[in-house]
């Protein structure tokens, strides 16, 4: 229960912040009031499901989690009230003690999404894969996302990832697969994770 409690104040704390870097003090309130609305469902689902055990790990990774990593557990948390909001399921089962949230629905049905400490339609058989996600995230901290989405964008726009990608098992022959067979899986985020569980889209 502490966990969540402790979740959700910082998330408040954190939009207070921003905001009231953006804008005063009016800027602190409605950062504030976005902080409760995105950090009390996280912090219910870290409660509920008892994301992070007492021991030494898990309160060392909720130390982690809630300073170094907060932009990356903010995101996670934003994505996870998007998840709620549309009906989909916290899988506390798998939640407990993984020092992460899993939501049994993902974003699309042919491949899992972690954001943050978020994830959302994974399964045994690519957990790892995802778990390495949130572990880059919780390396890097604040850098995690914009080197995710300035790879994102280098690749998308300067392919330099179609001079080692596989053309004979993996063709690029139309535009959807232009993102989803070559940029996706080059980015070195992805590129790392599949090294240590999964199999590429082809």
């Amino acid at each position: 229960m502490i966990f969540g409690i402790v979740s959700a104040a910082v998330h408040v704390v954190l939009g207070a912040l921003l905001g009231g870097l953006a804008g005063g003090v009016l800027g602190t309130v409605i950062g504030g009031v976005v902080g409760l609305l995105v950090g009390a469902p996280f912090g219910w689902a870290v409660a509920s499901a008892r994301v992070y055990g007492a021991d030494a790990r898990g309160i060392a990774l909720f130390v982690v989690d809630h300073t170094w990593s907060l932009p990356n557990t903010a995101a996670g948390a934003l994505f996870l009230a998007a998840h709620l909001v549309f009906g989909h399921r916290l899988d506390r089962t798998v939640s407990q003690h993984s020092c992460r949230v899993n939501v049994v629905e993902g974003v699309s049905p042919r491949y899992a999404t972690t954001i943050g400490t978020v994830c959302a339609g994974s399964s045994p058989g690519i957990q790892r894969h995802e778990d390495v996600h949130i572990l880059q995230g919780r390396l890097l901290g604040p850098l995690y996302l914009p080197l995710v989405a300035l790879n994102y964008v280098l690749f998308t726009i300067a392919p330099v990832w179609l001079l080692w990608h596989d053309h004979t098992n993996a063709p690029i022959n139309r535009f959807t697969r232009y993102f989803e067979i070559g940029v996706y899986p080059h980015v070195w985020n992805e590129a790392i994770a599949y090294r240590i569980q999964g199999t590429p889209p082809r």
